[in-house]
C-alpha cells in the first residue's frame, strides 16, 4: 500500500468523503493508531449501513437497533471490511470523529493525535484473515509514511475509553498483529 502525503489518501483504499472531520490543531502531529470494532446494525456484517452512517446517511428507522445512533456525527480514517476490502473517509493529515472522550499517554482528546481503524466486527466474533492481512498492510504504510508514528503506540479503543468502549474486543488477535507488523519491518523498538 502506499499513502500519498499530499492529499492524505491510501491509494488501494476505496474513498468514501465523510463530511465528519475537521482540521486537527497540529497536523504533523500524527502519533497514535486506534483500532476500533464496529458492525452495523450490530452483530450483522456485509451490508452497507457502517459506509452510510459515517456519511451521515443511515437510516435509522431502518432497524430499531439503530436508532439509538441516529444523532451521532461520527467518523473514521479507514474501514475494513470482512474480506479485507478498505475504505478511506478521511484524509490522514485530517481530525476524524473516531475516539470520542480519550486519553492515551497523558494527552487527552485522542482524534487531535490519532488515526482510527475501524474493523467490521464485534467483541465477540473473532476478527478474518483478510482482515488482519489488509489491518498489517495498511499500518505499515502509515509508519512509512508518518513520521511520528511508531509500532509501538498502536492501540484498542479500549485502551483509550476505558470503562466506556470495549472495542475491538477479546477476540482481537493482538500477538498476531504484531508479529505481521514485527515481520514486515524488524522488531518494534
Amino acid at each position: 500500500m502506499k499513502l500519498n502525503v499530499d492529499t492524505g489518501l491510501v491509494q488501494e483504499s476505496y474513498q468514501l468523503v465523510s463530511p465528519n472531520y475537521d482540521q486537527r490543531p497540529d497536523p504533523d502531529d500524527i502519533s497514535l493508531l486506534v483500532i476500533h470494532g464496529i458492525s452495523l446494525p450490530p452483530g450483522r456484517f456485509g451490508g452497507q449501513e457502517v459506509e452510510q452512517f459515517f456519511c451521515n446517511k443511515l437510516d435509522c428507522k431502518s432497524d430499531p437497533a439503530l436508532e439509538p445512533i441516529q444523532d451521532l456525527k461520527v467518523s473514521s480514517h479507514f474501514y475494513i471490511r470482512r474480506d479485507g476490502d478498505l475504505v478511506q473517509f478521511v484524509p490522514v493529515h485530517e481530525r476524524a470523529w473516531h475516539a470520542g472522550k480519550s486519553r492515551y499517554k497523558q494527552r487527552d482528546h485522542c482524534n487531535d493525535f490519532s488515526i482510527g481503524i475501524e474493523l467490521e466486527g464485534t467483541d465477540d466474533t473473532r476478527y478474518t484473515d483478510q482482515q488482519y492481512s489488509c489491518l498489517a498492510g495498511l499500518i505499515q504504510c502509515l509508519l512509512d509514511a508518518c513520521p511520528g508514528l511508531s509500532a509501538k503506540d498502536i492501540t484498542g479503543h479500549s485502551d483509550i475509553a476505558p470503562g466506556r468502549k470495549t472495542d475491538p474486543g477479546e477476540y482481537f488477535d493482538w500477538p498476531r498483529l504484531r508479529q505481521m507488523i514485527e515481520s514486515s519491518q524488524g522488531n518494534i523498538e
